[in-house]
């Protein structure tokens, strides 16, 4: 069985193989090493040239990928753990984004940063963090996470074919994790179709109807909501569909709709710190459009304001658990 990390890595060398203008930074991203996940393994061995492992400065390497592309290149950019992807703030907010469209034409900046992201690792407040909230609302910034239930090949050339900045969020958890596979506690997840472009659909229930809740949730909660949503149809026969995107921002609700109005319960889960995050810029999205069908308030379900603990323990009373999601929904639902 395919993990993640594999997937990743088969996608980067997919992405390669297709693309003889495409360059790849980070640091130690070169063989014997291959990063600090492994996910560039095999990457320099193949195209030495092209994938370059750079001095320990995020700026300047966000700095020479920007250049690469105006200069007609391609570049993925790898930022060994996504919190030090603030070094890279200006270069990624202030450059890559604008120049987009700030010389009075569209000009092309095809470079995705790719910041692995995430606690549940043990490595502290300032490698455990899920920044993505800080992305959000970025004109010709698009923000992304990769899925166990999204093959990234697609994803990555995707992006590369937009012509415009995105950074790319992938929870450190996932890489260990096998492609495609629901993963819960019961047997009562079935996978719906689904695709490399859209949001994956799953389900927990016995029948086609409505179901009684929908949670929204990016690849490295999903699981996390599948188990929730298990929990909650094997003691309480409350149905849940959980909806796994890979595209944060701009995130499109309307295919979403017809699911979210027929729902008693709308669920947005994350791993970013309360306040401010993806989550509450969808519900935004959704009482847009539903304010006059949605039967309760929008539930978000996001870490606590609070840095990350390293023990393992602590951490776990800091970042939503399964536990966390199924009181928050059953807490809704009888409120």
């Amino acid at each position: 069985m395919e993990r993640v990390a594999e997937n990743l890595n088969r996608a980067l060398h997919a992405a390669f193989a297709a693309d003889p203008g495409l360059f790849l930074l980070g640091e130690d991203v070169a063989d014997p090493y291959g990063g600090a996940f492994k996910i560039t393994k095999g990457l320099s061995s193949g195209y030495p040239d092209r994938v370059l492992s750079t001095p320990i400065s995020e700026q300047s390497l966000v700095g020479v990928a920007n250049g690469l592309a105006l200069s007609g290149g391609r570049a993925i950019v790898e930022i060994m753990f996504g919190d030090f992807a603030t070094l890279a703030f200006d270069q990624i907010v202030n450059f890559a984004a604008k120049s987009v469209a700030m010389y009075g034409r569209r000009v092309e900046v095809p470079v995705i940063v790719r910041c692995p992201t995430g606690g549940r690792r043990g490595y502290g407040p300032t490698h455990s963090q899920s920044l993505q909230k800080h992305f959000i609302g970025v004109p010709h910034l698009s923000v992304h996470e990769i899925s166990p239930f999204h093959d990234s090949t697609a994803l990555l050339a995707g992006l590369l074919a937009e012509g415009e900045p995105a950074v790319l969020f992938e929870d450190k958890v996932l890489y260990t994790q096998p492609m495609h596979e629901p993963g819960t506690d019961g047997p009562f997840v079935a996978d719906f179709p689904f695709g490399a472009g859209g949001a994956a659909r799953l389900r927990a229930s016995d029948g086609d109807d409505a179901a009684d809740c929908v949670i929204i949730a990016p690849g490295g909660v999903a699981r996390r909501a599948l188990a929730a949503a298990g929990t909650l149809f094997a003691e309480h026969e409350i149905t849940c569909e959980v909806i796994v995107p890979t595209r944060l921002y701009p995130f499109d609700v309307e295919p979403l709709l017809p699911a979210l109005a027929g729902a008693e319960v709308v669920c947005l889960v994350e791993d970013c710190a309360a306040g401010g995050t993806w989550g509450s810029e969808v519900a935004g999205r959704v009482y847009e459009r539903l304010w006059g069908r949605l039967r309760r308030p929008v539930v978000l379900c996001s870490a606590e304001a609070e840095v990350i603990p390293t023990a393992a323990h602590l951490e776990q009373t800091v970042l939503p658990q399964a536990s966390d999601i199924h009181r928050a929904i059953w807490e809704a639902l009888h409120a």
